[in-house]
């Protein structure tokens, strides 16, 4: 090799080192908790002072707790709104999001994504509905030391990710949902439960069958700590080996808005409770009519699906899904 292709070899080698080096994040499991710092504190850093006092707040039960599904922006939530951003800022909010979300393909922040864009589809008609009126918040300043939590919310979104030490260590509450049900954001969710229900023998439906609907999530904002007393439905420990493989694979579906990390100490948990879990359902097992209804509540796991009449598009449906934990919601920081 002539000294000429040498030194461009170097050259070409150096720029690809040090573009590989500001690419932000990096997705390993060792590097994960200073990458999502790194971009929380770029993302902050990018804000006037003006922006910074919307979008860091008190680290507190009641800025927690304060996320709806509803299309309300900020009259029901803390944070700052995505409209607000600069086009820059924008950039280094998704970063954020990239950073701390999962990144299976079509979970994790692909599902954050796919909610805010069928909302912006949702907007063309409304003008309550938009990306525009997402927000992301800081409860307590992101550091290497202490606890402090994200939220990134919205219409029919509220992602609550509690860090400590560096380390999250918490992806719940979450709420999820999603009109009209031909964007398929939530395909994988419906698809999985719906899995569940129709490998389920005739006898084992009548067991799993509530006898009231409802009408929305039982559990859903507003009703934190407010699970039933008493476990519904049919116990999962009845089914066989390829039924409780069916129900892990569907909670999955929801856990892995965790990053890659927690999802999977999270799902060795719930692993272990499975047969400890309970599945109940209401109306059609296709989970494609109003008022279907499914629940997975386990020890830990408290999932629930609805499919309520379009609000958009009346004729129609659209899903409602939350996801909690009966301990670990806010990584069981608070008192309910």
């Amino acid at each position: 090799m002539n000294r000429r292709v040498s030194n461009l070899v170097i050259r070409v080698f150096g720029l690809v080192f040090s573009l590989l080096l500001s690419w932000s994040p990096v997705r390993s499991a060792g590097v994960f908790k200073s990458d999502v710092i790194s971009a929380s504190t770029q993302f902050i850093g990018s804000l006037t002072p003006e922006q910074k006092v919307m979008a860091v707040v008190e680290y507190s039960q009641a800025n927690a707790i304060k996320w709806t599904n509803l299309p309300c922006g900020l009259q029901c939530r803390v944070g700052i709104l995505f409209g607000s951003l600069s086009a820059s800022q924008l950039v280094l909010a998704k970063n954020v999001a990239r950073a701390a979300l999962g990144r299976s393909s079509g979970a994790g922040y692909d599902q954050v994504i796919g909610i805010m864009e069928a909302d912006a589809f949702l907007g063309k008609g409304r003008k309550e509905y938009s990306s525009d009126n997402y927000i992301i918040a800081f409860l307590g300043m992101p550091d290497e030391n202490g606890t402090w939590q994200l939220q990134i919310g919205g219409h029919h979104l509220a992602v609550n990710l509690t860090f400590k030490d560096g380390k999250e260590v918490s992806a719940s509450p979450l709420f999820m949902g999603l009109e009209p049900p031909e964007n398929t954001t939530l395909k994988s969710n419906h698809d999985a439960v719906v899995k569940v229900l129709q490998s389920l023998t005739s006898a084992q439906l009548n067991k799993a069958r509530l006898k009231e609907g409802f009408g929305d999530v039982f559990v859903g904002p507003g009703k934190d700590g407010a699970f039933p007393v008493l476990k519904a439905g049919l116990k999962v420990s009845e089914l066989d080996k390829q039924q409780k493989s069916l129900i892990i694979q569907s909670i999955q579906q929801w856990v892995h808005i965790a990053n890659e990390s927690l999802a999977k100490e999270i799902m060795k948990k719930y692993s272990s409770e499975i047969d400890q879990t309970f599945i109940a359902f209401y109306g059609n097992t296709t989970l494609d009519k109003k008022s279907d209804y499914v629940r997975i509540d386990g020890p830990g796991v408290w999932i629930e699906f609805v499919c309520q009449p379009g609000a958009v598009f009346p004729q129609g449906i659209h899903y409602h899904t939350v996801y909690r934990d009966h301990l670990r919601d806010y990584a069981g920081s608070f008192k309910f």
